[in-house]
């Protein structure tokens, strides 16, 4: 077929009609992606109506973000464009989940107003993967419970609860992972733990019950903690009689005799399980995980744990 039997466009007429560069279309035609219909007797470049389709197919799948590689496959039919852009998809996908990270680091960055040595801590944290978030979960509890004879129930319902950072995670969200992350790898906290860990072995080992905590021991804290609550927010001291009346019924509950030893184990027991820490673990990871807040009741465990000191003496 000769020049003038079809309509044929130079490269200038290309750039025109489909508003690419002269330098781009002629790039494509350089790797082989658009091949000239003819020539002039000038030797310069003619294209034809399919030149020009081919020409808007080769920028839509470059716009998507298709390598020269690909796009060549596609148009020679060795590769579906379906199963190209499914691959794209994936790609993408992942972009864009990296893409949200930084943004809520920058966004935590900007309201904590962060100095360079908390950047990369944040930024190293944000881009750690669920399964890497689950794994230092998992190193805690090992450590914290390595070697002691414990309620493999209770704390397999401990470790079964697991950070999962979406992947467009809030300010808040993020700064509670760092905050969470932080703190189980504090040693501090896990000595904390783990001593929590031994006084339920050496209870265990005295033959005490502590593998199970039913739902009337449930509702009896409950009662407790919203009566010491209650108190708080009357202004009343821990060795009032209020006090000494919760104190006598928690003291009641433990079904063994009464006495300042009984008294003062129970203190010891609960104050072992009411520092802030533990309770601040659970916060966070409800705060991570988009759970309903956890209201503290640390000041109503302190409370109670004073208020049976207090009978001692």
């Amino acid at each position: 077929m000769s020049v003038q039997e079809v309509r044929v466009f130079t490269i200038g007429e290309l750039a025109r009609r489909t508003g690419l560069p002269v330098k781009t279309i002629r790039f494509y035609s350089d790797e082989g992606l658009l091949p000239p219909t003819d020539r002039t007797h000038a030797g310069y470049r003619l294209y034809d109506a399919k030149a020009l389709a081919r020409l808007e197919l080769v920028r839509t799948l470059r716009e998507l973000g298709l390598g020269l590689t690909e796009v060549a496959k596609v148009l020679e039919g060795a590769a579906t464009i379906s199963a190209l852009a499914a691959r794209h998809v994936d790609a993408l996908d992942e972009q864009i989940r990296i893409l949200r990270l930084r943004r809520s680091v920058l966004r935590a960055v900007a309201k904590r107003e962060s100095e360079l040595d908390e950047v990369r801590l944040m930024n190293k944290l944000a881009s750690m993967p669920d399964e890497e978030r689950k794994r230092l979960v998992d190193e805690f509890w090992d450590e914290v419970t390595e070697g002691l004879d414990v309620d493999t129930e209770f704390y397999a319902r401990m470790r079964s609860a697991k950070p999962e950072l979406p992947d467009d995670p809030a300010p808040e969200q993020l700064e509670a992972w760092i905050e969470f992350a932080e703190l189980v790898q504090d040693p501090d906290f896990r000595a904390l733990i783990r001593g929590m860990g031994e006084q339920q072995a050496q209870r265990r080992g005295r033959g005490d019950d502590v593998d199970s905590f039913t739902e009337a021991q449930r509702e009896r804290w409950v009662d407790w903690s919203g009566r010491a609550e209650a108190a708080l927010d009357a202004g009343l001291a821990p060795d009032s009689a209020e006090g000494r009346a919760l104190a006598d019924d928690i003291a009641a509950a433990a079904e063994e005799p009464d006495g300042p030893a009984l008294r003062t184990r129970l203190a010891d027991e609960i104050a072992a399980g009411a520092d802030p820490r533990a309770e601040r673990y659970w916060q966070l990871l409800a705060t991570i995980n988009g759970w309903p807040p956890i209201a503290s009741q640390n000041a109503a465990a302190q409370w109670i744990i004073a208020a049976l000191r207090a009978t001692v003496g």
